[in-house]
């Protein structure tokens, strides 16, 4: 009796199998020709995508290479051809070194250049530090001490991934401007900071002796 009971159960889950098909099988038919047009499609972009970051990685390389053959002016050119590609990160890489190369044939514009990728929104955050620091560097000569600290400061803070940096270059900037009150303040963060690398905090050391040594020259 069980069989029977099993086998109509069947028939009726086959009958029921069969109406659901022939309601819906354009459907489903058109379903599965979405998910595998979808397929190649998402293979195809990959395939491109990859072969796109292959080829930005060669003229990467290409240019490195011409810069080591010591033909700047091409290197240059091919880093900024480079810089306006579809592939950030090689995009990225190829606009700090054009600042790199820029900021020892002409300062200034190479200063600008990291000015640029600093205030760029679409840079990564830590990235637009490095460049802030970068332009603040190669201004530390002509820049004045209010300048250097409006650029750095916001870097210098607690906390801050560069601020060892920030604050040692303040302070140096101090010094230049014989400000040795705001040159020992920004000293001193780095002495008290337990994060400090050691070779800035034996830095810090030697300039606040320094320090010490201007103001007792000071009458």
């Amino acid at each position: 009796m069980a069989d029977i009971f099993r086998e109509v159960d069947e028939e009726v889950r086959r009958d029921k199998a069969l109406e659901f098909w022939s309601k819906y099988q354009n459907y489903l038919i058109g379903l599965a020709i979405v998910i595998v047009l979808a397929t190649a499609g998402w293979r195809f972009w990959d395939s491109q995508k990859t072969k796109q970051a292959e080829a930005a990685g060669a003229q990467f390389e290409a240019a490195l290479q011409l810069a080591r053959d010591g033909k700047a002016d091409e290197s240059e050119k091919a880093f900024k051809a480079l810089g306006s590609s579809d592939q950030p990160g090689y995009a990225m890489l190829a606009r700090f070194r054009v600042a790199g190369s820029l900021a020892q044939t002409d300062p200034e514009a190479g200063a600008k250049a990291y000015d640029a990728l600093a205030s760029d929104a679409n840079v990564d955050p830590v990235l637009q530090d490095v460049a802030r620091l970068r332009s603040a560097i190669i201004r530390l000569d002509t820049s004045d001490l209010a300048d250097v600290r409006r650029r750095l400061e916001p870097m210098a803070v607690a906390g801050a991934t560069f601020r060892h940096t920030a604050r040692e270059l303040i302070a140096v900037s101090a010094l230049k401007a014989n400000d040795l009150d705001t040159a020992g303040k920004w000293l001193d963060m780095l002495v008290v900071d337990q994060q400090t690398p050691a070779d800035a905090r034996q830095r810090a050391e030697a300039l606040l002796g320094l320090v010490s040594a201007g103001k007792a020259a000071t009458p």
